[in-house]
């Protein structure tokens, strides 16, 4: 773990957990493995607040605990996932896709397992049912068996998958007790055979809409419920987490969709789309290829409202081909031909993209088609990189130094002879994709950590105006529930005054900025993450 990374897993821990789980966690990261005993002594926090803390990550699956060095006699150690740690940055992503995919109800569901890490199916249903129940006009209600669908759909389409049982001898070598079962190390789900089997739950009924005045004795009777009514619904002990994998396999999907659609035409991107479609669910997580498609199987499988006749399907799939970007090859000649998506190539390439990106807003348009140079020819001196760049010998050798500064060129020395005289020594600049992107990542999780550093300070200086702001609202909203008057709902909001208006305008725009700029460096991150871990399975 690089000191940026570090610091990013302390700022998402503090942002969504607090203080002392984020110093229980950063500690875990620096040091690796370690017992309760040791983490407490070494963090010097309460022994009950470590393992509630413990509690907390191992809920959310940012935390693993198995046998120590001394056998399962021994104490349990434990082990932070720093990767599940970053997916907390994503997770307005994941909402939204949900939301994008299955509507209100989806997004509903991803997010109520998001808060609480894993929940049963039954409980899902009823808090998502009792949520759009309460913003739903009065009289009406959301019935359980559509929340009940939409959640079927989530799993039969991998998005959520069961949390693996953790095995007997863990949890009898005194590990930390938890309110659910999780797994001693992270596991595969196709190591589980029953990982999107849907229980059968016995619920009917219709969400129920909360008064404002219940909401407090609600929350307080909610946890001792939880477990009676699971075990009426016949769902007890069966647990349900995101599959953030699949998550990503869309992300990944989407960018290449996106990226033929720009080469290319809408046309050529729908084709694409649809090979994806055909082969998301069974093609493994770091699979170089999707699994071949014959061009009759692809016909059949395209939307009618395409209109992609026959030969035209075979025109776009021969140019898909063809295309220097090689994001569809072709394997065999049976069944009209057999089509493959390369991912492995489609990840190279809109990483390369992106290289290129940042080049250029940084260092001009030049300095970018320098790098695009050495990218594409690969080793090439200081003279030829002028004369195929056609630019001036100064401003080239300004250029190369500046990107040789900055570790996004490489220069390689290839002597004549064993002395390395300089006069006898050919000076190749060159670029070398993989070590650039780790470059990169490392100045993303930078740049993200900036700015969650800027917007917590923003909040922080403007704490009490926000929190003024809040209690008008909350006043507001239960003025306007109990029927009050124009005349009343206008003196409250006069208690705000023009000019904290307009500076709470400006901060909630200042705020929206950053979220923004949050969510666009991530794209960044996960593009280039994904084209390492892709190069990494390919070798």
């Amino acid at each position: 773990m690089t000191a940026q990374e570090v610091r990013l897993c302390g700022l998402l821990l503090q942002e969504h957990f607090g203080n002392v789980v984020e110093k229980v966690g950063t500690h875990l990261i620096r040091s690796g493995v370690l017992t309760l005993r040791a983490l407490a002594h070494e963090t010097k926090l309460p022994l009950d607040l470590v393992k509630k803390s413990l509690c907390v990550l191992v809920q959310h699956g940012m935390c693993t605990f198995g046998a120590g060095r001394r056998g399962p006699a021994g104490p349990v150690e434990y082990r932070i996932n720093c990767e599940r740690v970053f997916h907390m940055l994503r997770y307005p992503r994941y909402i939204y896709t949900a939301k994008s995919l299955y509507g209100d109800t989806g997004e509903l569901i991803v997010e109520e397992i998001l808060q609480r890490g894993q929940m049963t199916m039954s409980s899902t249903v009823k808090t998502v049912a009792d949520r759009l129940t309460h913003n739903m006009p009065e009289g009406q209600s959301m019935d359980y068996s559509e929340v009940v669908s939409a959640f079927s759909q989530l799993v039969e389409t991998h998005f959520l998958q069961r949390c693996p049982l953790a095995s007997a001898g863990s949890s009898s070598s005194g590990a930390v007790d938890t309110p659910l079962p999780v797994a001693t190390q992270p596991t595969e789900p196709e190591s589980h055979p029953d990982c999107y089997k849907l229980p059968y739950i016995n619920l009917t009924g219709q969400g129920k809409r909360r008064r404002s005045s219940e909401d407090g004795e609600a929350d307080q009777c909610a946890a001792k419920k939880a477990r009676t009514d699971d075990s009426e619904c016949g769902d007890d002990r069966i647990y349900w987490q995101v599959n953030f994998q699949r998550f990503h396999l869309h992300f990944r999907d989407q960018a290449i969709i996106s990226a033929v659609s720009c080469k290319l035409d809408q046309s050529s991107s729908e084709i694409v789309r649809t090979m994806l479609r055909m082969s998301e669910v069974t093609t493994p997580a770091h699979a170089a290829f999707t699994q071949a498609l014959s061009a009759n199987e692809i016909f059949r499988a395209l939307l009618s409202s395409y209109n992609i006749a026959r030969p035209i399907l075979d025109q776009y799939l021969s140019l898909l081909v063809d295309d220097p970007m090689e994001f569809v090859g072709k394997t065999g000649d049976s069944g009209g031909g057999m089509y493959v998506v390369n991912l492995h190539r489609a990840l190279a390439n809109l990483a390369r993209a992106t290289l290129e990106s940042v080049v250029q807003e940084r260092f001009g348009s030049r300095s970018a088609r320098i790098f695009r140079l050495l990218l594409r020819k690969r080793h090439l001196e200081q003279k030829q990189v002028e004369d195929f760049a056609m630019i001036p010998a100064k401003e080239a050798k300004d250029m190369l130094y500046k990107l040789l500064s900055e570790n996004l060129v490489q220069l390689q020395e290839i002597p004549k002879t064993p002395d390395y005289a300089p006069s006898r020594t050919f000076y190749l600049y060159t670029v070398n994709q993989l070590p650039t992107a780790r470059l990169l990542l490392q100045h993303s999780y930078k740049t993200v950590g900036n700015l969650m550093e800027r917007r917590l300070y923003e909040t922080k200086e403007n704490k009490r105006l926000l929190e003024k702001s809040q209690r008008i609202e909350a006043i507001l909203a239960s003025l306007q529930a109990t029927g009050a008057e124009a005349a009343q709902l206008t003196e409250v909001e006069e208690m705000i005054t023009v000019p904290e208006r307009q500076q709470l305008e400006s901060l909630r725009h200042h705020i929206n900025k950053l979220d923004s700029s949050e969510n666009q460096v991530d794209e960044t991150i996960f593009l280039l993450k994904s084209y390492i871990n892709s190069t990494q399975a390919s070798r």
